[in-house]
């Protein structure tokens, strides 16, 4: 099976996704920009998670370039993916409207953690659909920032009892992390057409 119909909905869930995240940021009520202050946590926490997002958009879209065919087993580990990616809305939200406090820092990053175990379990089943010497395999290598980044959501949700600014700074290093540009699949790709 082509996966053109697996991208087309997982590009509009994580659009829908988006668009949710938005929509928990209200019009204040007042007309003076300090009328703006309750809204800067819910609006980092947005910005935050909109990363997050776009992050796992971007990474998804290259691996999709990597598969030939979607077997029964890619959806269901994509759909996997997009349940934990699902409910980052709900845990924006509160992280936002609590600024910052445990329990919505531990519960966003359970469900970093477990977005992150869901894409290397989709990752894994194409890999294994596709063979050991595939494209995507070839371009994951050791996978080093796909290993580190569930070990820091780990350390993060501890430090939350320590300090939930501790916590907040491990989920932005990670999602920095991956905001540098990854090009093993572009890399991959050109050196596959030169053969």
């Amino acid at each position: 099976m082509k996966t053109g119909r697996l991208e087309a909905f997982s590009d509009g869930m994580l659009a829908i996704i988006i668009t949710i995240m938005i929509l928990e940021i209200k019009v204040p009520d007042g007309i003076e920009f300090c009328s703006l202050k309750p809204l800067i946590p819910i609006f980092l926490s947005y910005v935050l998670s909109f990363i997050y997002v776009g992050i796992y958009w971007n990474n998804h879209h290259h691996m999709m370039h990597t598969v030939k065919h979607a077997s029964g087993d890619i959806l269901w580990a994509n759909l996997h993916l997009l349940f934990w990616l699902s409910l980052i809305p709900v845990v924006t939200g509160w992280i936002g409207e609590k600024e910052f406090a445990r329990a919505p820092m531990v519960l966003y990053g359970t469900i970093l953690f477990m977005s992150a175990l869901a894409y290397h379990v989709l990752q894994s089943r194409i890999i294994k659909n596709h063979g050991s010497d595939s494209i995507l395999s070839k371009a994951v290598g050791k996978d080093l920032k796909g290993k580190i980044s569930p070990i820091l959501y780990v350390i993060a949700i501890i430090s939350c009892w320590i300090s939930t600014w501790i916590a907040g700074m491990i989920y932005i290093l990670v999602a920095f992390i991956w905001l540098v540009p990854d090009k093993r699949i572009e890399i991959i790709f050109r050196n596959e057409e030169l053969i």
